[in-house]
């Protein structure tokens, strides 16, 4: 077992980090930017390093910073969280050559499954059902052009090396596609370091249903059942997610997890990841990608299998096998996560930043919030906006949003603007009650996203 682990990483997820390190015996470092110095995840680490000023270059993705935090202080791994470098194959690598255990899937993986065009030919040849699309990288506009038309509009444009929900656009034509190209390359290039795209077609209305998966170094693979992940922003950031989807059948929940399980086969899959699929009105579901990190949202998967991800994810990277078969994972009750950020609804979710004043925080049987605020706490303009996930669980869907009501009537961040107004709006809205959910729900569903 390690003896000390470096949290590289923020917020509420460091946080959580620290509260599984800590009920497994194991010392913590936080690393922390100028603008994070009297952060939550400071406070309650053993040990904490400052690595450098608040832009993100300068800190949290200064890699050799960060390394050299960790060889200082002896620790013996380094536990990503999301975002960041829990993604980026070269830190993992970094990790590796200073005998630093990276807590995650090896290099190589990471490489392999991060290249979304990639990953979707990896699947192809492990017989997992694909989204149409190509089979490479678009070359030029004339190339897009050609696909397109082979492959009927509208399609997307996607960044090879996207996440997130970053580096997507919808083409709708041929008359665009010139323009939206170009477009997309020069996000993918911001957001990612590089411009390569590729071209999928467009699923209309699809549910975005994903499968939580753990795998150990001796090839035993499980999975804890899906989330319903549809209901997402104009920017394709999800806001809320379920455990399970309402949508799922038993027999389609066994061939959803079945595949996931193929799927961390196929690429020798090690630690907890997430195999992304849309699920179309036929009840067809797609490879759409593999996220090779803890998700924001795993506690509603915690919550109603009773399975805690973050310790798993440090017993497997400490060579440890999985404690769990396929047939003790159960799935009790539902369970729901709201996304609470500090934005502005009522301006287009205009980002929000200033002092906690004060701050109330739901409870009760079943009411879990997983944050970094407290009150006094100076929000840093800096980072990204999420403050809270707010999380109940009931032994049916109907209590479940019942509860999220109530919570979200308790839930008060005085000082600053945040989106539990609009969650609220989510929670009232007949076409959720009953369940039907697709990907543009937002759009479609909230009257024209501003609820």
């Amino acid at each position: 077992m390690f003896k000390k682990i470096l949290i590289a990483n923020r917020g509420e997820i460091a946080v959580r980090v620290i509260r599984a390190c800590r009920e497994l015996g194991i010392a913590t470092v936080a690393v922390y930017s100028q603008a994070d110095e009297d952060s939550l995840h400071v406070k309650l680490a053993d040990e904490s390093v400052c690595i450098g000023p608040a832009p993100n270059k300068e800190s949290y993705l200064n890699a050799p910073n960060i390394i050299s935090a960790a060889v200082i202080t002896g620790a013996d791994a380094i536990h990503p969280g999301y975002g960041y470098f829990s993604e980026v194959p070269g830190f993992a690598e970094a990790c590796e050559a200073c005998k630093i255990k990276f807590i995650g899937p090896p290099s190589q993986v990471i490489e392999r499954m991060g290249n979304k065009a990639a990953a979707r030919e990896i699947m192809q040849s492990a017989g997992i059902p694909v989204i149409p699309g190509t089979k490479g990288i678009l070359q030029n506009e004339l190339d897009a052009q050609k696909t397109a038309a082979k492959m009927g509009y509208p399609v997307l444009i996607k960044a090879a090396a996207g996440g997130g929900g970053k580096g997507i656009r919808l083409v709708q034509n041929e008359e665009e596609m010139g323009k939206v190209l170009k477009i997309a390359q020069a996000e993918a290039e911001a957001a990612f370091g590089n411009s390569d795209v590729y071209m999928e077609k467009f699923i209309e209305e699809p549910r975005h249903i994903e499968v939580q998966i753990l795998a150990d170094s001796r090839g035993h693979v499980v999975h804890l059942g899906e989330r319903e992940c549809s209901i997402q922003n104009a920017r394709h950031q999800k806001m809320l997610e379920e455990a399970p989807s309402a949508a799922l059948s038993s027999s389609l929940r066994n061939k959803m997890g079945e595949a996931a399980i193929k799927a961390a086969k196929a690429v020798g899959y090690e630690n907890a990841g997430t195999i992304e699929f849309l699920l179309d009105a036929k009840n067809n579901f797609y490879f759409m990608e593999m996220n090779t990190r803890v998700q924001v949202e795993h506690p509603i998967t915690e919550v109603v299998t009773g399975v805690d991800i973050l310790t798993q994810q440090i017993l497997i990277a400490s060579g440890e096998k999985l404690s769990i078969s396929q047939k003790d994972v159960q799935v009790r009750g539902h369970a729901i996560e709201c996304r609470i950020t500090a934005e502005d609804p009522d301006r287009n979710f205009t980002p929000s930043s200033g002092r906690v004043e004060s701050l109330i925080i739901p409870g009760g049987f079943g009411v879990r919030v997983d944050t970094h605020l407290y009150a006094g706490y100076n929000i840093p303009p800096y980072y990204d906006s999420l403050l809270a996930k707010l999380i109940v669980w009931a032994p049916d869907r109907t209590e479940a949003i019942r509860k999220m009501s109530r919570c979200l009537s308790e839930f008060k961040v005085e000082g600053l603007k945040t989106n539990i107004p609009f969650h609220q709006k989510i929670m009232a809205n007949a076409f959720y009650r009953r369940g039907e959910l697709t990907t543009n729900f937002i759009k479609r569903r909230m009257s024209n996203g501003s609820g």
